[in-house]
């Protein structure tokens, strides 16, 4: 039986790793981390195919994933499992590699307007990204104005 916790981990370690196949665009990957986080991703990225490398399932995966299909990152975060347990030197560094990507994403505490009906009411709620191993979580304050006037 696997443990959940390691599958996370690898999860999230091949999520880091192979994130820009599934961003619209670099430069919004570049708007999300720090240049050296997206050096990382790809050191990371490099790692894990150099390990992986041999493996024909393994190797089908990473060129899924490497198409942009999100359906196939369960597979890979599963072979990555695998090796992370047969080699703590590899799960150590790839470990820390992600560590370091984790640390240099650029927080996000933008305002978020909307306009709730007709009336001219409006409402801003302050967004606080907080990340945790299964994504992202927006946390923020909500203030709502009604600027109302009678016909």
């Amino acid at each position: 039986m696997t443990d959940p916790v390691t599958t996370l981990t690898a999860f999230a370690i091949a999520e880091f790793a192979f994130k820009k196949f599934f961003e619209s665009s670099v430069g919004k990957l570049g708007e999300k981390f720090t240049q050296t986080a997206l050096t990382k991703m790809d050191e990371l990225h490099q790692k894990i195919r150099d390990k992986l490398r041999g493996n024909p399932r393994a190797e089908k995966a990473l060129q899924e994933v490497e198409k942009g299909s999100k359906d196939h990152l369960n597979k890979l975060a599963f072979y990555l499992e695998d090796e992370m347990k047969d080699n703590p030197d590899f799960a150590a560094q790839v470990s820390t590699l992600a560590q370091e990507i984790k640390a240099g994403k650029i927080q996000d505490n933008s305002h978020m307007v909307m306009n709730i009906d007709g009336q001219n009411n409006t409402g801003n709620q302050s967004k606080n990204e907080v990340t945790n191993q299964g994504g992202t979580s927006y946390i923020g304050n909500n203030t709502i104005n009604n600027h109302y006037q009678q016909p």
